[in-house]
């Protein structure tokens, strides 16, 4: 049960995380743990802020801590499994995150809860997955792995314009193309979507309309210098044919 005192150390730790204090925040959470050291919060709050600060061999025990405490807390598996891949346990990683992934499953299958912050995670943690496989010319696994990152978080457009790439790659250009119109009519301000889709027309040798999709992203941001770059060259590559 929580005291008073516990409670109050807690919602201070929380309002100083806020504003980045980090230090006023530790002092905070090693008052909580000596007052209950199962507190799973201060933990929590703790291995976020090693995490920020690059102390991933702290975070990484902290995590664990979390987890010792409360398997099921499916944020602590998400952090932790990132972590692991980010310093290369890609197995330890994945261990982590099936695990977290399956506990959801389950617990889908007992309520209709849907929780779109965790869905966010879980889309991120597909996303990541599929770039792996990229890195490897997979390109059927990492499609597998961008779809999934959709099902999860639908506004993951990032995740929609690889799909699109993963087409390219494979050779099903017009799939790629059409994959990217659609983005664009639904997320018409999701300019990158726009700049791929004029590198499709510019590779189909369909130079106006490819000029023509990077002319409106530099008007909607002047100063997007992916687009400025495909225009110069396709105006000079254009000059130098003629």
């Amino acid at each position: 049960m929580t005291n008073q005192r516990e409670k109050e150390l807690i919602n201070q730790a929380k309002k100083y995380y806020d504003q980045a204090k980090y230090r006023i925040v530790q002092n905070l959470l090693s008052e909580v743990i000596e007052i209950n050291p199962k507190n799973i919060d201060a933990y929590f709050m703790m291995a976020n802020i090693f995490h920020r600060r690059g102390e991933i061999g702290k975070a990484i025990k902290a995590f664990n801590k979390v987890l010792t405490l409360d398997p099921n807390h499916t944020d602590a598996s998400i952090s932790l499994s990132v972590l692991y891949n980010d310093i290369g346990r890609y197995e330890e990683g994945r261990k982590v995150f099936e695990r977290a992934n399956e506990r959801v499953k389950a617990k889908k299958d007992q309520e209709t809860i849907k929780d779109d912050h965790i869905n966010k995670k879980f889309s991120f943690k597909h996303y990541e997955i599929a770039e792996m496989y990229m890195t490897y010319n997979r390109f059927d696994e990492a499609l597998f792995e961008y779809n999934k990152a959709i099902g999860l978080d639908p506004e993951n457009l990032d995740a929609r314009l690889k799909i699109a790439k993963v087409y390219a790659k494979k050779g099903f250009i017009s799939k790629a193309v059409e994959t990217l119109k659609l983005l664009k009519n639904e997320k018409p301000e999701f300019l990158d979507g726009r700049v791929a889709l004029g590198v499709l027309y510019y590779g189909n040798g369909n130079i106006i309309e490819a000029q023509n999709e990077w002319q409106k992203v530099i008007s909607k941001d002047p100063h997007h210098s992916e687009a400025a770059m495909y225009l110069n060259l396709s105006h000079t590559a254009t000059e130098t044919s003629l």
